[in-house]
């Protein structure tokens, strides 16, 4: 996609301006621009400014042409943790938490992650593609331009392999840019009951080198977690993932401390994720190795778990990023506007500071601070338009959608709340 557009006359220009992710106190400021305009060309941002000063000297008449006036724009936001492309659905486990079952209990019993494998497993990829084109029209509505998308819903080569080439597909044919991670450390599967460290094996010898070699993903993950995989088994994975030349990413404390996020920070993780239960030693850690904090407000909401400590985070110097964690289990949901409110009301976190975490910062959690995330000359034109003259009509607008158009390297792909058109 490489459009060209204008959009001037902007009440208030939201450009988070930056080409890293901000950590601590930087995360407050949102540099904003009031009857601002951008210039997109070819995809490219080419200027940003006021709006008399940023079109002198420009012929309107080869580009389209968006009034701003009363409007809020912002970089387009990127969901930098998800796990989107899945078969099956478990509503029925849903019902049993509400009984009193706990995420682990139902993971104990052959539910959870391994009732979704099974439907993975036997899902076509046809059928992955289709549901996955739905939920990317629905994420793009909400105004994300960027998604992270996950593998471990096969935990055998077959399906990781199958997931990762859906992803690789959507990511060519839909307007969302896709990032993919290979997530084969998500459970232990059937096959491997009691063999945590024999499964890691597997992945390591049969899988990842695979995953590397076709070039079906940027990051490994592993669920470090009690009842899962260990500390050490999942330092031996990272480091081979590493080996293969992928980044690393962490999914850390969800359910105990167990020390996942000081493991991060050791290894240089690009991002540590969930901690809910991480320890101050940890998060200090975090901050002082610029490990991105990526939370997941949803996740602890649909699990009535405590939402992690975004403000003692942010106070102590981390870069907090956020993201939905969609997935069929413990978080099915893509609302960006419920992680607004979700970050605003219980986990101390201000609306410029949510707004820095849903943009320049979740583009550093998948290495992208330097491509998108903010409105800056030289990156891709990734926009968002709500109707609303403030953005602080994001909170405010408690759990709906204000986004009225978004744009995507220069072209308009949701216009009115209705998508324009694919790709491909």
């Amino acid at each position: 996609m490489a459009g060209d557009i204008i959009i001037k006359n902007v009440s208030q220009l939201v450009t988070v301006s930056g080409f890293e992710g901000r950590r601590g106190g930087e995360m407050s400021s949102l540099n904003i621009v009031e009857d601002g305009a951008v210039v997109i060309e070819g995809g490219i941002i080419t200027r940003v400014g006021r709006t008399e000063e940023t079109l002198k000297g420009i012929d309107p008449s080869g580009f389209t042409v968006i009034d701003g006036r009363g409007r809020t724009v912002l970089p387009g936001f990127v969901d930098s943790h998800t796990h989107f492309v899945f078969g099956g659905y478990r509503e029925k486990e849903f019902a049993l938490r509400l009984q009193g079952a706990s995420y682990m209990d139902i993971l104990a019993k052959g539910g959870g992650i391994i009732s979704t494998v099974k439907a993975t497993r036997s899902a076509s990829k046809e059928e992955l593609i289709r549901s996955g084109l739905e939920r990317l029209d629905t994420m793009l509505s909400l105004g994300v331009t960027t998604v992270e998308g996950k593998s471990g819903y096969g935990l055998d080569l077959d399906t990781e392999l199958k997931q990762l080439e859906v992803m690789a597909e959507l990511d060519s044919i839909h307007p969302v840019d896709v990032v993919s991670t290979f997530l084969g450390a998500h459970a232990v599967p059937e096959e491997f009951k009691g063999r945590a460290g024999g499964y890691i094996d597997f992945i390591i010898k049969n899988v990842l080198p695979v995953v590397s070699e076709r070039g079906l993903a940027e990051f490994c993950d592993v669920f470090c977690e009690k009842g899962v995989f260990g500390i050490e088994e999942s330092r031996r994975l990272l480091e081979a993932a590493k080996a293969n030349g992928l980044g690393i990413k962490i999914h850390a404390d969800e359910i105990t401390h167990l020390g996942g996020a000081e493991l991060a920070s050791d290894l240089g993780a690009t991002s540590g994720d969930h901690l809910l239960y991480t320890s101050y030693k940890g998060i200090e850690a975090m901050a002082k190795a610029r490990v991105v904090a990526t939370l997941l407000p949803l996740t602890a909401f649909s699990l009535k778990e405590p939402y992690a400590r975004a403000r003692f985070m942010i106070d102590k110097g981390c870069t907090v990023a956020l993201a939905t964690d969609f997935n069929p289990g413990s978080s099915f949901t893509m609302s960006i506007p419920l992680v607004f409110a979700l970050a605003t009301l219980y986990m101390g976190m201000t609306p410029e500071e949510v707004i820095c975490a849903l943009t320049i910062n979740g583009a550093a959690a998948i290495n992208r601070a330097d491509k998108i995330g903010s409105i800056d000359v030289g990156k891709k034109g990734d926009i968002v338009v709500l109707k609303f003259p403030s953005y602080l009509f994001l909170p405010y607008y408690i759990a709906m959608n204000p986004v009225e158009t978004v744009v995507k390297e220069g072209e308009i792909v949701v216009e009115n709340g209705i998508i324009k058109h694919r790709k491909g």
